[in-house]
């Protein structure tokens, strides 16, 4: 099967398929697939459901082991298409504490970092 990425590939119900579209997708693509759902609130004020994830958005877990919690986006990780959350930290056997990641969809934006002018006329146009 071809490993190249290419933008003629089209949709697929098999799971294999969809695997190989995220792994071998370029960096581009890869922070569109780091979206998550708006808030009710948002979603009316912006006319959209869902906005790429940005670097400082609050955000709200839905599912897991920290659902409930909220914080802001510390960082995205495009390679493994993760984010990680301020105060969301799991202690090591060591003792340490290190961030964990969640996957974008089992997360709620709040409220959005609105300092990136492009970012901010981009939904100002949609709206």
């Amino acid at each position: 099967m071809k490993k190249k990425y290419s933008s003629r590939w089209l949709a697929s119900k098999q799971p294999r398929k969809q695997r190989k579209y995220r792994y071998n997708a370029p960096l581009h693509r890869r922070q569109k697939m780091l979206s998550a759902h708006l808030a009710k609130d948002l979603r009316q004020q912006y006319k959209r459901r869902s906005l790429p994830l940005r670097k400082g958005d609050e955000v709200k877990v839905l599912r897991g082991e920290f659902k409930g919690l909220y914080g802001k986006v510390e960082k995205i990780d495009l390679q493994k298409l993760k984010v990680k959350v301020e105060n969301i930290k799991r202690r090591k056997a060591s003792g340490e504490e290190v961030a964990v990641s969640i996957d974008p969809s089992n997360l709620l934006v709040m409220k959005l970092d609105l300092n990136d002018k492009k970012r901010f006329a981009a939904l100002k146009k949609g709206a």
